[in-house]
């Protein structure tokens, strides 16, 4: 609906033809023009009424009375009168609108206050409609800046994900030369050690072995990153999987002082995953577990059947996390605490990782968590079928 100032040119909200400015009805279709404008703009605002007051399009019209004045409809004191008398019904339990006010007091012809009404309507809905325009625009805006903001994060994403890779590439053939001279040294290959010097090369190759997971994860994360993540999905027994990992992990539960425990369900069915990828995951929790569990704690993995999937969970009485941290530790790169005097060390890709595996999988990690009090680990693989 446009209203043009100059001629005072108003159109029908049903057929959008021209209207008389002082016509109660349009020309062109008949519609009665004040409730065609209401129903019009009870499309666009959602009208609440307040009380008991009727159904009316007064009740869109703000400041119907000064509008009245301004056109000359009404005196002043005519309007000061209706607002009294508006007052007094309200107080007898009978309120009123304002131009129910006026026909009552006689004040005003019906024609003129309907006409008034239909032109506040209409202005009202030129002005909403101007707004929408405007609104629609700021975020047509703002989309477009999103979508560039997006794909700059993307462009960064994937340089982030071929630095790390290259970078983590180059990295692994030093330290594979390393590794070799360490373990023939341990080995004697390179000659006789005495015991202090076999106990300080025993230390130098865990710490090799521990920065070997280190560049490890980070060419899994690039590989995932670059969208290079495979899964080879077999029916895969779930003891099998899990007794050399829990092997190792005792061996680590042991240095540390942490007792481990194992639960599992008798003739657990073989579960629908990628054997690597589900051992990788479930190291990296028993590792995590072990991590953050301090010495005389506990930490217990758990394999059981629920309904058609086999339920794998890891928990520990460890340090916790705090509720409002919980989705933080998903995030790559990321430690609780950022420090750089932190207390436990880590790249931050293991639980990222083991969740973007999981996802592709079609499941997810459950987390639940208590400071100072422990944490639970757990994820879903379906069942796979008898035939495969």
């Amino acid at each position: 609906m446009i209203i043009s100032r100059m001629t005072s040119q108003i159109h029908c909200p049903h057929c959008g033809q021209p209207v008389d400015a002082n016509a109660r009805t349009c020309g062109s279709c008949g519609v009665d023009l004040a409730i065609a404008a209401a129903l019009a703009e009870r499309e666009i605002l959602p009208v609440r009424l307040i009380g008991t007051l009727a159904v009316s399009p007064e009740i869109l019209v703000p400041r119907l009375g000064e509008y009245l004045v301004e056109r000359d409809k009404l005196t002043p004191a005519d309007l000061e009168r209706a607002l009294e008398h508006q007052k007094a019904r309200a107080q007898e339990g009978h309120p009123l609108l304002l131009g129910q006010a006026l026909r009552e007091l006689h004040l005003i012809e019906p024609e003129e206050l309907d006409q008034a009404i239909t032109e506040q309507i209409l202005t009202l809905q030129m002005a909403l409609r101007r707004t929408n325009k405007e609104l629609e625009a700021r975020v047509h805006e703002r989309t477009l800046d999103l979508e560039h903001a997006i794909e700059k994060l993307s462009e960064l994403n994937q340089v982030k994900a071929n630095f790390i890779a290259n970078v983590s590439h180059e990295l692994r053939t030093p330290l594979t030369h390393i590794k070799g001279y360490l373990e023939m040294m341990v080995d004697g290959g390179l000659g006789p050690l005495n015991d202090p010097q076999a106990e300080d090369l025993t230390v130098i190759l865990r710490a090799e072995a521990r920065l070997e997971g280190l560049i490890d994860d980070l060419i899994q994360f690039a590989l995932v990153s670059r969208g290079q993540l495979t899964l080879n999905l077999s029916a895969v027994d779930i003891p099998l999987l899990v007794n050399p990992v829990m092997h190792e992990a005792l061996y680590k539960a042991k240095t540390v002082g942490v007792s481990m425990e194992m639960e599992m369900s008798r003739r657990l069915p073989p579960a629908l995953c990628d054997s690597d990828k589900i051992t990788w995951v479930i190291t990296q929790l028993l590792d995590n577990a072990l991590k953050f569990t301090p010495e005389g704690g506990r930490v217990k993995l758990e394999a059981l059947q629920s309904n058609n999937f086999v339920k794998i969970s890891v928990t520990d009485t460890g340090i916790g996390i705090p509720s409002h941290q919980l989705q933080e530790i998903f995030e790559p790169f990321h430690q609780l605490d950022g420090s750089t005097t932190r207390r436990y060390g880590g790249t931050g890709l293991g639980l990222a990782l083991s969740q973007r595996i999981l996802t592709a999988h079609g499941t997810q990690m459950e987390v639940r968590s208590e400071e100072g009090q422990g944490s639970q680990f757990e994820f879903s693989l379906p069942i796979a079928e008898r035939n495969m």
